[in-house]
Order: C-alpha cells, then sequence, then structure tokens
C-alpha cells in the first residue's frame, strides 16, 4: 500500500466522526431514534454500533495485529448488539462523542505505525487473513456506509421537520 494512500486513509477515519456530527447537527432526538421502515438501524443505533465497533472491534483488532503474531480475531455481530444493549434507548450524541475519542485514540496509533507494520496480518472470523493496512481500508468502507445512511436518513428528516404539522 502506497504512503499516501495510507495517510488518505488515516485522515478519512479521523474527519467520519465531525462529517457525522455535523450531519446530525440540527436533527431533533426523536428524528436520531426514529426507525426507518425498510429495518435498517435509525441514527443513534448507527451511533451506538459506530462507537462499540470502534472499542471492541477495531481497536481490539489493530493492537492484537500489532503486538501478537498472526491473531485470530474476533468477529463483531452489530445486529446481535444493537438489540442486547438496547441502543435505541441510548443517547446519540453521546454515543457520537466516545465513538470520536476511541477514533482519535486510534488514529493517533495508526498514525505511527511503520509501512512494515501495515503488513501484519491477523485471521478475521468469516473475512480470513487482513494485513493492518487492508484493516484500515475496511474501516473506510465501513465508515462511508454507514455516513451514506446518516446522509440518507438526515434528507428523510428535513422533509419531516418541513412538514408544517409537525410540532
Amino acid at each position: 500500500m502506497y504512503s499516501e494512500d495510507f495517510d488518505e486513509q488515516v485522515a478519512a477515519l479521523n474527519s467520519a466522526p465531525e462529517t457525522i456530527a455535523a450531519l446530525i447537527r440540527d436533527l431533533f432526538d426523536e428524528d436520531l431514534s426514529r426507525a426507518p421502515s425498510d429495518g435498517t438501524f435509525s441514527i443513534v443505533e448507527t451511533m451506538c454500533h459506530l462507537r462499540d465497533l470502534e472499542i471492541e472491534g477495531y481497536t481490539i483488532r489493530i493492537n492484537r495485529i500489532l503486538n501478537e503474531a498472526h491473531p485470530v480475531l474476533a468477529d463483531f455481530d452489530g445486529a446481535k448488539l444493537a438489540a442486547e444493549r438496547d441502543y435505541r434507548s441510548q443517547d446519540a450524541r453521546e454515543a457520537l462523542l466516545d465513538f470520536a475519542e476511541a477514533r482519535r485514540r486510534n488514529v493517533f496509533t495508526l498514525k505511527s505505525i511503520t509501512p512494515e507494520q501495515r503488513e501484519l496480518q491477523g485471521t478475521l472470523e468469516g473475512t480470513g487473513d487482513v494485513s493492518l493496512g487492508r484493516l484500515i481500508q475496511m474501516m473506510c468502507e465501513h465508515d462511508e456506509g454507514h455516513i451514506e445512511d446518516v446522509d440518507r436518513l438526515c434528507r428523510l428528516s428535513q422533509l419531516t421537520i418541513e412538514d408544517p404539522n409537525r410540532i
């Protein structure tokens, strides 16, 4: 992986919480917790998912790849955790702050790794062997998908905000 690609990916990871914060800034709590009719995560569920995956998934995976010889990395069942932890009852903005702090720590770690460390590998359950560089790419792809989801939900909420019958 070229250094500039890696640097761009780390910059994208660093900016994701701020991008999401800007998207949800003007929404009401009811907009954040409104469940989409298609069964996908609401905004609050997405914030909790990002927080928990960052802390319990990515942080652990990054550290294990850096500190262990070819570790086996656990899968992360986001839908199961959402139900078990009742994400819909949580505070979206608080979850976003926790996600941002965990992401800040991970970005700090990633900025200090060498090109050789980017090639270190682990085996991710359900995926197979992944290098640290590939894990970073997967994180970026995951962020992009959820940013698109949040943007879509925000646009739907804007239609509701503009509804003259909304109190």
